[in-house]
C-alpha cells in the first residue's frame, strides 16, 4: 500500500510536485494571475487616462458582464473540444483586447466599454480547466481532496497577492502598463497550460466528449448546461447565497474602521480575512476527509455563518481584525468542500462548464452583496450591515441543510472512469 505523507504542507508537496501534476498546476496558477486584480486595475486605468469614476465604474461592470456572459460558452467550448484550443485562442485574444484598450482607447470613446466586454468574454477558463483536471487526474480520494483544498488556498492567497504585484509594478510604470504586463503574463499562463502534458485518458477529445440524450438527465446542453441537474442547480444555489455575506462584508469592513478613525488600517484588517482563511485550511484541512463531504458541507456552511456574525461583537479595527481572522477560519474550507461536490454531482463530461457555473455564482452573489451593502450603508451603518451578512449566511446555512438530501448522491457516486488504475 502507498504510505500517505503526514501533514497538509507535505501533502500538498506531494501531490504539487508529482510528474504530470506539476506542469499543469504551476501554469494554471500563472494563467489565473489577471483573475483576481483586473477589474482594479481597470479602475486605476480609466482614472489615470483622466476618466471619471462612473466611467471606471462602467468599463470594470461591462468586464464583469462579458465574463458572465461568456464564461459559460468558453467552458462549454473545452467539454466539447478539448483545452488546447480554447487556452491558446483566449491566451491570445485576451491580452491583445486589454492592451488596445489601454493603449489604443480613451474614456468617452466607444471602443473603450466596447473592448472591456470583449477581454471579459475572452478571459481565458484557467480556473474550470485546472478543477477540472484535478476532477479527471487519476488520483486516490485523499488527493483529490487535497488538490481542492490547495485551490481554495491559492485562491485566498491571490486574492491578497495579486494587487500587491499591481501595486509593485506600478511603482515602475503606469496603472497601464501593470495591466498591460499582467494581462500578457496571463495570456502566455493560458498557452503554457494548453500544451502541457497530462496522463493518457485524462485529456476530453470530441471522440470522448459524446453527446447529450436531451432529456435532462444528465445536466448537459441546454443555456443552462449543468444546472439542469437539480443537484447542481442547489449546491449553485447555496454558493450564490454565502457569497452576499462576503460582499456585503466588503463594504461594511472599510466603514466601519472608517467609523473609528483609523481608515489607514483599513488593508491590514482584510488581510486578518484572508489570513484567517488560509490559516483555518491548513490547520483543519487534513482531517476533513474523515466526513463525507455531503455531510461536512452543511456544517461548514453553518460555521461560516456563525464566523460572520463576530464582526457584530467588535468595538475597534483591533477586535474587527481578529473577529474577521477567527471568523473566516471555515471559508476555505467551504469552498474546498464546494469543489468536491460539483466534481461529484455534475456530469463527467460538463465538467469545465460545471466549475464555472460554480465560480460565476460566487461572483454574482458577491455583487449582490456589495450592492445591497452600498443601499443599506446609510440608513443602516456598519454594525447593520453587518447583521445583514450574519442573516444571509444563517439562511445559506438553512438551505445547505435542507438540499443534504439531494447532495447524498455525491457520497456514493461512482469515481470517474479514467481515474482508475492507481
Amino acid at each position: 500500500m502507498e504510505e500517505k505523507p503526514n501533514g497538509l504542507a507535505r501533502r500538498l508537496a506531494a501531490l504539487l510536485t508529482r510528474r504530470q501534476v506539476a506542469g499543469p498546476a504551476w501554469w494554471s496558477v500563472v494563467s489565473r494571475l489577471p483573475v483576481y486584480l483586473m477589474s482594479l486595475a481597470m479602475v486605476l486605468v480609466v482614472r489615470e487616462q483622466g476618466g471619471s469614476y462612473a466611467q471606471a465604474g462602467l468599463v470594470s461592470a461591462l468586464y464583469t458582464v462579458g465574463m458572465a456572459l461568456g464564461s459559460p460558452l468558453i467552458a462549454r467550448r473545452v467539454d466539447r473540444r478539448g483545452r488546447r484550443t480554447v487556452l491558446v485562442l483566449t491566451g491570445l485574444v485576451y491580452p491583445a483586447a486589454l492592451a488596445a484598450l489601454v493603449w489604443t482607447t480613451e474614456p468617452g470613446d466607444w471602443a473603450q466599454p466596447a473592448l472591456a466586454v470583449l477581454a471579459g468574454i475572452a478571459l481565458p477558463p484557467a480556473n474550470a480547466c485546472m478543477r477540472s483536471l484535478w476532477a479527471r487526474l487519476p488520483l486516490r480520494d485523499d488527493e483529490r481532496e487535497t488538490a481542492y483544498l490547495w485551490e481554495a488556498l491559492l485562491t485566498e492567497v491571490l486574492v491578497i497577492g495579486a494587487p500587491l504585484m499591481l501595486a509593485v509594478l506600478m511603482l515602475t510604470g503606469s496603472a497601464g502598463t501593470a495591466l498591460t504586463a499582467v494581462s500578457v503574463i496571463g495570456g502566455i499562463g493560458a498557452i503554457g497550460l494548453a500544451f502541457t502534458k497530462v496522463p493518457d485518458g485524462t485529456e476530453v477529445t470530441p471522440d470522448t466528449a459524446g453527446t447529450d440524450p436531451g432529456d435532462g438527465t444528465t445536466g448537459r446542453g441546454g443555456l443552462l448546461g449543468p444546472l439542469r441537474s437539480t443537484p447542481m442547480l442547489a449546491l449553485t444555489a447555496v454558493m450564490a447565497l454565502s457569497s452576499v455575506p462576503v460582499g456585503l462584508m466588503t463594504l461594511a469592513i472599510p466603514a466601519f474602521v472608517d467609523d473609528h478613525g483609523s481608515p489607514g488600517n483599513t488593508g491590514l484588517v482584510y488581510a486578518c480575512w484572508g489570513i484567517g482563511s488560509a490559516l483555518g485550511a491548513l490547520w483543519l484541512g487534513r482531517s476533513q476527509s474523515e466526513v463525507a463531504v455531503h455531510l461536512r458541507f452543511p456544517r461548514l456552511v453553518l460555521a461560516f455563518a456563525v464566523g460572520t456574525g463576530l464582526p457584530l461583537l467588535a468595538t475597534s479595527h483591533l477586535t474587527l481584525a481578529l473577529a474577521l481572522a477567527v471568523g473566516s477560519v471555515p471559508i476555505a474550507l467551504v469552498s474546498a468542500s464546494e469543489m468536491t461536490l460539483v466534481s461529484l454531482l455534475a456530469d463527467g463530461r460538463s465538467l469545465t462548464e460545471a466549475f464555472t457555473w460554480a465560480s460565476l455564482a460566487t461572483v454574482v452573489g458577491d455583487a449582490l452583496g456589495q450592492q445591497a451593502g452600498g443601499l443599506l450603508m446609510e440608513p443602516a451603518g456598519p454594525r447593520g450591515v453587518f447583521a445583514a451578512a450574519f442573516a444571509t449566511a444563517l439562511a445559506a446555512a438553512c438551505v445547505a441543510f435542507a438540499c443534504r438530501g439531494l447532495m447524498s448522491r455525491a457520497a456514493t457516486a461512482p469515481e470517474p472512469a479514467d481515474a482508475g488504475g492507481r
